[in-house]
């Protein structure tokens, strides 16, 4: 059994503790997270694999989006091969339209079992929209545009171009 502390970065404090069986897949943890904070679990929605700092890598999708059919997704990832032990960590976004952000931390690893995942701790209210957040990402764009800027200068003409004449 998993004890599982989930907290929505919000501005005040909304954290679930849950019971989950180590053996359920990381869609299971979706669909039990999104319930325990209020949602039905129907929009996308994806883990990512963190470092003690909570920097973001690998992710984890809701469904397998490799054209091969060989890549992973939450119904292939089980909790106790995702994460071994106890502090053990995750990033979960729900909702990419809203951008519900958490994060996941395996508090504790015991040998006792649980038949079905359960809330076991609840505080704060979920606020009606989700935080703002501001992704590492749009910067990426600015060091773009110095490195090709003269590459791309003729594209601002394509304006001008008469497209009736062809």
């Amino acid at each position: 059994m998993y004890k599982v502390r989930v907290i929505l970065d919000t501005q005040e404090d909304v954290i679930r503790t849950l019971l989950v069986n180590e053996k359920e897949s990381l869609e299971n943890l979706h669909f039990t997270i999104a319930k325990a904070f209020g949602f039905d679990g129907q929009e996308m929605a994806s883990f990512y694999r963190t470092d003690e700092e909570w920097n973001q890598g690998e992710e984890i999708p809701l469904f397998n989006m490799a054209e091969a059919g060989e890549g992973i997704s939450m119904a292939t990832c089980v909790l106790e091969e995702t994460l071994p032990k106890a502090s053990d960590k995750l990033i979960y976004v729900y909702d990419f339209l809203h951008m519900w952000a958490f994060y996941v931390e395996v508090i504790e690893v015991s040998e006792q079992n649980v038949e079905e995942a359960k809330v076991i701790l609840s505080v704060g209210e979920v606020p009606e929209e989700a935080q703002e957040k501001e992704f590492k990402s749009d910067d990426i764009m600015n060091g773009f545009d110095d490195e090709f800027k003269d590459e791309f200068d003729d594209l601002d003409r394509i304006d001008d171009f008469d497209f009736d004449n062809y």
